[in-house]
């Protein structure tokens, strides 16, 4: 058969006929792999894995620990209206205040719960309300507490009190230093900066510790009549003494309206995490940053301990 035998073809290099290729059958050939169909969004999903993001958080902030937010000067000098701290929910035990959202009745009683110790910052829900105010724990409970002209006196014994150098807090949108709250108490630093001049005093406690407070003259809440704190109940004051709703001031005027329950009591104040001079914007995300007071994050709210009273 000849090389032009169109049924064999020959390997050029060895002159050896070659068979041909088998014929190609498209219809046994495998289909070609074909587009999986779209999913589209799982919105259950999403909605689901939100859910326990939201529960976890509120969980967190219920039993752990939750940020709070200085509104107002009454505790003075050693939270300014601006700061941001964080307050743990756990020492104390747990009651129907530790939710985020107060969504439970009153009702008494802690779980594993505890007494706090003098000289602690609290967080402290009032009879009544929903918010929360901030304070130092000053009378435990069967303590008799009295106030004359500025001093307390605990069981019988005044509280140590010292004065000391003025504090010279910087004057911002959150510390505008106003007459009509602290009277004429601006003055100019060395660099030029404005500074609210504030009296200090360094009060301690029976059990040593020891915190600055402001006290700017006599005012109509420096005297407060013996008291006997009941069972399972504390008294508690800010430390700034002539601009604080405390135990010392009648509920009708916003205040604690004498001694607080313990199951009241919402968590601990632990530390600063940063602070605002009021001058951020929400939408100016720049003044997020510029608004930011140095030297204040990370400062401990936990009392000084000095050696105990004897």
């Amino acid at each position: 058969m000849s090389a032009s035998d169109p049924g064999i073809a020959m390997n050029e290099a060895s002159d050896k006929p070659v068979a041909p290729a088998a014929p190609t059958d498209v219809d046994s050939a495998p289909a070609a792999a074909m587009p999986a169909n779209k999913q589209g969004t799982d919105w259950w999903g999403e909605i689901k894995g939100i859910f326990w993001l939201v529960l976890a958080v509120l969980a967190f902030h219920s039993f752990v620990a939750k940020p709070f937010y200085i509104p107002s000067e009454s505790m003075m000098p050693t939270l300014i209206k601006g700061d941001r701290l964080v307050v743990s929910k756990y020492p104390y035990g747990w009651s129907w205040v530790s939710p985020s959202f107060h969504v439970m009745p009153p009702m008494p009683g802690r779980v594993f719960g505890s007494v706090p110790e003098r000289g602690d910052i609290v967080i402290v829900t009032p009879r009544g309300q929903k918010a929360d105010y901030i304070k130092r724990v000053i009378g435990l409970p069967g303590d008799r507490l009295e106030m004359i002209d500025g001093q307390i006196i605990l069981n019988g014994v005044p509280v140590q009190r010292q004065e000391e150098e003025p504090i010279m807090i910087p004057v911002d949108g959150n510390v505008p230093c106003l007459p009509d709250e602290f009277g004429d108490q601006r003055v100019a630093g060395p660099n030029g900066q404005i500074f609210c001049r504030l009296p200090r005093f360094r009060e301690t406690l029976p059990n040593g510790k020891s915190y600055d407070t402001i006290d700017m003259g006599y005012s109509q809440v420096d005297d407060f009549a013996p008291i006997r704190i009941p069972a399972g109940q504390l008294f508690l004051m800010g430390d700034n003494r002539d601009k604080s709703a405390d135990s010392r001031v009648a509920s009708e005027r916003q205040g604690l309206g004498g001694p607080v329950p313990i199951e009241n009591i919402g968590g601990r104040a632990e530390f600063i995490t940063f602070s605002l001079d009021g001058s951020s914007q929400y939408l100016n995300p720049i003044s997020w940053f510029t608004a930011l007071r140095g030297g204040r994050a990370g400062g401990s709210l936990h009392p000084q301990q000095t050696a105990p009273a004897e």
